[in-house]
């Protein structure tokens, strides 16, 4: 096994794919974890935290939109959503680079 790294920061920045693809942020990191996560060192434990990440901010997505009909604190909901899906990965793809471990908040731990 390798210690790469710029691949696992690539792997967190790739989340970003979904502003563009609507879907990339999730099939990418999916396809570089199942290929990756037996050849580079912590790929498996990153792999997980991002899949995670993205399962859980999906449901959570799911969630607020009937909200958004009955409540109308579902559209602030989907904002902070929003706001977390970007900030995040940016903020783990820094630690990540710096040899630190990464965190997402609000991650429900779905693959294990």
């Amino acid at each position: 096994m390798r210690n790469d790294n710029q691949f696992l920061v690539i792997t967190h920045l790739s989340q970003l794919l979904s502003l563009m693809t609507g879907v990339g942020g999730f099939i990418v990191p999916l396809i570089l974890w199942i290929t990756q996560r037996d050849k580079v060192v912590d790929m498996d434990d990153h792999g997980k935290q991002i899949l995670n990440f993205q399962i859980s901010m999906f449901i959570y997505s799911l969630i607020c939109v009937p909200l958004i009909l009955l409540i109308g604190l579902g559209a602030l909901g989907l904002i902070a959503i929003g706001i977390i899906t970007i900030v995040f990965p940016i903020l783990n793809a820094i630690k990540t680079s710096n040899g630190e471990h990464p965190y997402y908040p609000m991650t429900m731990n779905i693959i294990k």
